[in-house]
């Protein structure tokens, strides 16, 4: 259970890090400061639950 719970915390680290990327490149001009509410935006809230399931895993895989 743990090594599935590492699998998902870097799989939503890098999906999440792609996303803003996208979502940054398509909401900013050349030389715009990025929103404040890129990490509210809509897109990410799906890495984060990934986030969020991986880090329930490892502390279910730790104290059992």
């Amino acid at each position: 259970m743990g090594f599935l719970a590492i699998i998902l915390l870097i799989i939503g680290l890098i999906g999440n890090a792609f996303e803003m990327r996208k979502i940054r490149l398509s909401t900013t001009a050349e030389g715009e400061l990025a929103s404040p509410n890129i990490f509210l935006n809509r897109n990410n809230f799906k890495w984060y639950a990934i986030l969020g399931v991986g880090i329930v895993l490892w502390y279910i895989a730790e104290r059992v």
